[in-house]
């Protein structure tokens, strides 16, 4: 065999070589892609077994719950609603919430009393007015239904007002109750800008327009105003209790100063009925243990949104802001 024909062979043999290492190559790649192919059927399988059985699982578990619902079942149950926190249009104690859950409360054919759990410092007049007001129309609509105010850390000032309207009023011995009074604070920035050299620019049309600008001197006139309208405010809040409550509270001289008492205090000055938790007044005055919670629940979203511009309110309202504190 010649050199050529040894070349030429030999060169048959390279070219067979490549060509079966690349079909080796390209067969590797398929296996494998075939092969991610069936664990990711695998995996898809196994995922959807999964939420399948959680979501079986989950049904199974409410099962009882639901069988066992007084709201479904006919049993006659206690319905609550929480007052918690500050009482504001923006917070989980606002008017329309409360409302909401006492409409549905005394609307349920189940319902055997109702009971107010608050835990709360005050805060909008007009707002606990709005709630004090439908505890009222909802009494009158529904006289077979009692109504309680049962108080946890705090009933203060517009907690308090809400409390009121109840047909009796029920506390632990270590609770705060009462500061029937009206606040309003801010700052005066007069005398710190003058050291700064800061120059107030205010421009207004009308001529008490601006008296609660904290950076202008305050004015007497003004302050005499800002002070009957806090008397008015006040004089309607202790109208409002003494309408709920006025066979029942003492001749305290200090009852209206905005002082708070222990829940045994208030019990000795009229303020409270009696002393026992949500569970008590359930058992033992209504005489449905079962509670069912009515205070309706903000989502998520909402929830966020009041932190994030809980900071932003308190400051726009730090110098206008009325509270029943």
């Amino acid at each position: 065999m010649s050199d050529q024909d040894k070349e030429t062979v030999q060169s048959a043999a390279n070219a067979a070589a490549e060509v079966s290492w690349e079909r080796a190559l390209i067969e590797k790649v398929m296996m494998a892609n075939l092969t991610e192919q069936r664990r990711a059927r695998r995996w898809n399988l196994f995922f959807r077994f999964l939420m399948v059985g959680l979501v079986v699982l989950l049904l199974l578990s409410s099962l009882p719950a639901l069988w066992s619902d007084p709201t479904l079942s006919g049993k006659r149950f206690t319905a609550l609603i929480d007052v918690q926190g500050v009482i504001s249009q923006e917070s989980a104690a606002s008017a329309d919430i409360i409302v909401s859950g006492l409409r549905a409360a005394f609307e349920h054919d189940n319902t055997a009393g109702v009971i107010l759990r608050i835990n709360s410092p005050g805060g909008s007049p007009v707002q606990s007015g709005y709630i004090n007001d439908e505890i009222y129309r909802l009494k009158e609509a529904h006289p077979d239904i009692p109504v309680y105010a049962v108080i946890q850390d705090m009933c203060a000032s517009g907690g308090y007002y809400i409390a009121s309207a109840a047909d009796d009023i029920y506390a632990d011995k270590a609770s705060l109750v009462g500061s029937i009074g009206v606040v309003m604070d801010g700052f005066g920035f007069v005398d710190g800008m003058q050291k700064l050299g800061i120059d107030r620019r205010l421009y207004t049309a009308g001529e008490h327009k601006g008296f609660l600008d904290p950076f202008s001197p305050s004015d007497p006139a003004e302050v005499e105003h800002i002070s009957t309208l806090l008397n008015e405010i006040h004089q309607q809040f202790i109208n409002t209790v003494l309408k709920g409550r006025r066979d029942r509270l003492s001749s305290d001289a200090d009852l209206f100063s905005g002082y708070v008492w222990t829940g045994e205090q208030g019990l000795e000055l009229g303020l409270v009925d009696g002393l026992g938790s949500s569970s008590y007044v359930a058992r033992e005055i209504i005489g449905a243990e079962e509670i069912v919670n009515f205070t309706p629940r903000r989502n998520y979203l909402d929830r966020l949104a009041e932190r994030m511009g809980a900071g932003v309110s308190a400051f726009m309202r730090s110098n206008t802001g009325l509270i029943l504190r």
